[in-house]
């Protein structure tokens, strides 16, 4: 039996930053293969409208931008194949990516397989996430709430962050926290509680969304845990701040992660991991930011080292 082909850069992964780099790479000539897993196009296509993404006055709808980038990707020869990596192999060259019974072997990779939020599981949420009122990124969708009453479920530096910036927008923000104090660093948390358009529910955990007849938020019931009562919070939008889980997968070993579980660049780097010719890009190593246009520029910077890697020890 033959053996297969080695490509020259393999990226797993299609939302921003994966599409990005394989627009790069194919512009490079470099004839990119793209693996996608379940979700192609990743959370972006969950989103009904992008606002704060460049180059679009009016807005765009997630899915159209992401299949925007895809067919430009495949305008300059980047393929796509919907397949999971159980494993990787990256010890010798070229590495190996183990799908299934099949081995793809790559000088180059580029893994860009995102982020997923934690989600808190209750009734209602999943039915309307994603531009009916269920939400996970007050940047993305806190215009939307101008003058209206929201909820933001958690109580780290995160909730914080995401109930101080929806002030900007809503009439008011409950707060919802299952402690009766925030594990927010002081400052944050001093900003947030002190906040006149904030108001903090104290030792309560989320029951179920209400609205999924109407499909849209209607409300939040909450459970308080010490006496068990239940109430009704009167929000149109619900955002869930209890942090993510970084698609490191079958990578992390040998791929270095951090405390959080996301990629760890190495030093100097925003995209180089500690394995030679591997790179990462976009939410799977960005905790911070986690916004389209920087998973976007992540992408370009893999795809630019990759190139560059490759005409030094592969010429080109």
């Amino acid at each position: 039996m033959s053996n297969p082909s080695v490509e020259n850069v393999v990226i797993i992964g299609t939302g921003c930053a994966g599409l990005t780099a394989a627009i790069y790479t194919g512009r490079a000539s470099l004839n990119p293969l793209v693996l996608e897993g379940p979700l192609p196009g990743g959370q972006l296509t969950t989103t009904s409208e992008v606002e704060n993404f460049p180059g679009f006055p009016h807005g765009v709808d997630g899915f159209q931008l992401t299949q925007n980038m895809r067919e430009q990707a495949t305008r300059f020869g980047t393929r796509f194949e919907q397949v999971m990596v159980d494993k990787v192999d990256f010890t010798a060259m070229p590495r190996k990516l183990i799908c299934g019974d099949r081995t793809i072997l790559a000088r180059s990779v580029i893994i860009a397989t995102g982020a997923s939020p934690r989600m808190t599981g209750v009734p209602g949420e999943k039915e309307l996430y994603g531009g009916k009122g269920v939400t996970t990124c007050a940047t993305c969708d806190g215009a939307f709430y101008r003058k209206m009453e929201v909820a933001v479920i958690g109580g780290g530096d995160s909730a914080a962050e995401e109930a101080l910036f929806l002030t900007r927008f809503a009439s008011k923000v409950y707060l919802v926290h299952r402690r009766d104090s925030l594990r927010a660093s002081k400052i944050m948390a001093d900003r947030a509680t002190s906040h006149e358009k904030i108001q903090c529910v104290w030792d309560s955990v989320p029951v179920a969304v209400e609205g999924v007849e109407q499909n849209a938020v209607s409300g939040l019931r909450i459970k308080n845990v010490k006496t068990g009562a239940e109430s009704v919070l009167p929000v149109k939008g619900i955002f869930v701040a209890i942090g993510h889980v970084p698609n490191t997968g079958p990578f992390a070993p040998p791929l270095e992660v951090d405390e959080g579980g996301y990629f760890k660049p190495q030093p100097g780097s925003q995209v180089q991991t500690n394995v030679p010719g591997v790179y990462v890009a976009g939410d799977c190593s960005d905790h911070v930011y986690r916004q389209a246009i920087t998973a976007a520029g992540m992408g370009c910077a893999a795809a630019i080292e990759a190139e560059r890697w490759l005409a030094e020890h592969h010429g080109g």
